[in-house]
């Protein structure tokens, strides 16, 4: 084998030497700007990338806190909102609770009157019944017609014992 001749080892390293060197030339003058730009490019964008994420992140942070505040502002709108309803409500249902208080004891006290009315009209009845039949059962007993100034004395005396 040629190259493991020591004879040859002069001519080799020199030509190891300028290879090396026109490419380590090429290399450091043509590839790797091309590379470093490549790379510089990349973490630019990765860069921005990054920037825009937290510029979306704060403002979607922002958009959450407005839309809790707007939410916090709606729940306490319903709620004054709703106790304003139950507090009309309320209102309302007292004054026709009052309303309806007030009709039926209207209609108690006429009820009450009209009871009395009937009250006094049978007992006004209840005389002339008794009186009827006091008469018809003297009549029946004795077999003469009784003395009417005596029968209505004795049913009187009778309602006035019973209260009447």
């Amino acid at each position: 084998m040629p190259q493991f001749d020591p004879a040859f080892f002069a001519p080799q390293l020199f030509w190891l030497a300028v290879t090396f060197i026109t490419l380590y030339i090429l290399m450091s003058k043509v590839a790797l700007p091309k590379i470093g730009a490549v790379l510089d490019e990349r973490q630019r964008k990765i860069d921005d990338n990054l920037d825009k994420a937290a510029q979306l992140k704060a403002e979607a942070e922002a958009a959450i806190a407005a839309y809790e505040k707007a939410l916090a502002d709606s729940r306490s709108h319903a709620q004054s909102v709703i106790k304003e309803a139950s507090e009309r409500l309320s209102k309302q249902a007292d004054e026709r609770t009052r309303e309806l208080t007030g009709r039926l004891a209207e209609q108690i006290k006429a009820g009450e009157v009209r009871i009395a009315a009937a009250k006094d009209k049978a007992l006004a009845n209840v005389r002339e019944i008794a009186l009827d039949v006091a008469g018809a059962t003297v009549a029946r007993l004795v077999g003469a017609s009784p003395d009417q100034a005596g029968l209505e004395a004795a049913v009187a005396a009778a309602l006035k014992e019973n209260g009447q």
